[in-house]
């Protein structure tokens, strides 16, 4: 967190923030654990009884679901009229676990940053070296969570301090703290799809939404300093592998379904044709996230399934575009992979004794494996629910959660491998970008004209950007396509 102040009448403002990203950061939020649970609570009180926000604003909380012990936390300042701005942003974190036998102070950013840089007394690396000097020059301050993304809860909080001591002026800012982002967003689906019932019940004219989250900057700063006008769109496409199982000691017996996965992970990794390209240059490349086969115990037989997900951004691709281009290079990486088998098993044991290998492997998607099951048997649809019922009460990963229902899928289809499943393992955080609309239009005035002020006001300068680089719940709060 860079901790330059300012002066004069924004120090105040300054020292708000700073106040409340050191008061954030300091109660722990991981994903998954009771701190996450128990903070909604804690800050829906702190806000309550805070007196910087004035008299003219209301307090309360959501669940995420019904059951779920998770709290959203909202925080409505009334000026006067209809039109609002949300500003909101995640609460939870990551975990604490990589910081080692400095865990404790994790959550400390003054005492975390004495450490480290006695840690970083003697730098050897380049990057050890600028982290000390940072360190050493009061520029950074660590701290888990501090960044991403207490501290832009704070700035938005510092915002609404400071409308709330204006006596004139119209205009209400929400702002809403969700848990969930670092998992699966449950916390900003829930709050997107409350919006209308909190507009309508609050006479709200929801004109805006701000996503207070930073974005990553490894250099100087410079291309963190940004206001981004849409998100990154993020799917995580999967292939289930099922081969034919063989003694490894009469390989030529099977199909090694850990070899055709490697194959499939080896193409897709870095492709182009998943790849977008912008006006600025091309998108991050899609990326190989797991690769696992199904076998939970050592035995000498190959492996007879085995599942790898990858990630992929999108700009303005849909899922469909994304799924097809990914098939087909899963069908590439299939025939390559088998013509590969073919030559070395005739090498190995000639033309006469080598196996014969399929001139093919299908590929399905998920529902056509669905759909296969529910053919050959009407009561397999039951199973099928029932299944996804129970490993929903599991609170396993959603990436775990598809494989196993996949595999449950294939079991109930009958068909018959060797063959590829191909499907999605999470929740798509689609892309979003400003429309031609008028308030879009309206909106992505105000942010130029701000970025500019910015510059004049604080001597940095802040750029307009089409994208948030970085995954995030704004792709559950961009403008809904008509129907």
């Amino acid at each position: 967190m860079d901790q330059t102040s300012n002066s004069g009448p924004d120090e105040r403002h300054f020292d708000i923030a700073q106040h409340w990203a050191m008061e954030l950061t300091r109660r722990r939020s991981v994903t998954g654990t009771s701190g996450e649970v128990d903070f909604a609570e804690w800050l829906a009180h702190r806000l309550m009884e805070s007196d910087c926000f004035g008299i003219r604003r209301d307090v309360w909380t959501f669940p995420v679901a019904d059951g779920d012990a998770r709290q959203c936390v909202a925080m409505l300042l009334r000026r006067g009229g209809r039109r609002t701005v949300i500003l909101t942003g995640h609460y939870d974190t990551v975990s604490i676990d990589d910081y080692g036998d400095l865990s404790d102070l994790a959550t400390e950013p003054q005492e975390l940053a004495v450490a480290m840089r006695q840690r970083l007394a003697n730098p050897t690396t380049a990057a050890a070296q600028r982290a000390e000097s940072d360190l050493a020059a009061n520029a950074f301050l660590p701290g888990r969570g501090l960044l991403d993304m207490k501290a832009g809860l704070a700035a938005g909080l510092s915002a609404i301090a400071a409308l709330a001591t204006e006596a004139s002026g119209s205009g209400n800012v929400l702002f809403i703290a969700v848990p969930d982002e670092e998992n699966g967003s449950a916390g900003a689906r829930r709050a997107a799809q409350l919006l209308p019932e909190i507009a309508l019940r609050h006479d709200l004219d929801i004109a805006a939404v701000i996503n207070l989250d930073a974005i990553a900057d490894d250099q100087e700063g410079h291309d963190g300093r940004v206001i981004a006008l849409g998100t990154v769109g993020k799917l995580l496409p999967t292939a289930l592998v099922i081969g034919t199982p063989a003694h490894s000691g009469f390989p030529f017996n099977g199909i090694n379904a850990g070899a055709l996965a490697a194959a499939i992970a080896a193409r897709v990794e870095w492709a182009e044709e998943l790849t977008e390209t912008l006006s600025t240059g091309a998108g991050a490349p899609p990326s190989l996230l797991s690769l696992r086969d199904g076998k939970t115990s050592y035995d000498v037989t190959t492996p007879a399934t085995a599942f790898a997900y990858f990630n992929v951004l999108t700009y303005r691709r849909t899922p469909i575009e994304v799924l097809t281009r990914f098939d087909a290079l899963c069908a590439e990486a299939l025939a390559q992979a088998l013509g590969e088998l073919r030559a070395r098993a005739v090498g190995i044991a000639g033309t006469k004794d080598a196996p014969l290998l399929p001139g093919s492997i299908p590929i399905y998607n998920y529902e056509d494996v669905a759909a296969a099951a529910r053919k050959r048997q009407p009561g397999n649809d039951t199973l099928m629910t029932e299944k996804a019922r129970t490993l929903a009460t599991q609170h396993l990963s959603l990436p775990e959660s598809c494989r196993l229902m996949t595999e449950h899928a294939w079991r109930l289809s009958g068909l018959a491998g060797p063959a590829v499943v191909t499907g999605f393992g999470s929740v798509p955080y689609l892309s979003t970008q400003l429309s031609s609309r008028d308030n879009a239009r309206h909106l992505r005035t105000v942010a130029v004209r701000a970025a500019r002020h910015s510059e004049a006001r604080y001597g940095c300068v802040v750029r307009c950007v089409d994208y948030f680089a970085g995954i995030s719940d704004m792709s559950f709060f961009g403008e809904a396509d008509e129907i």
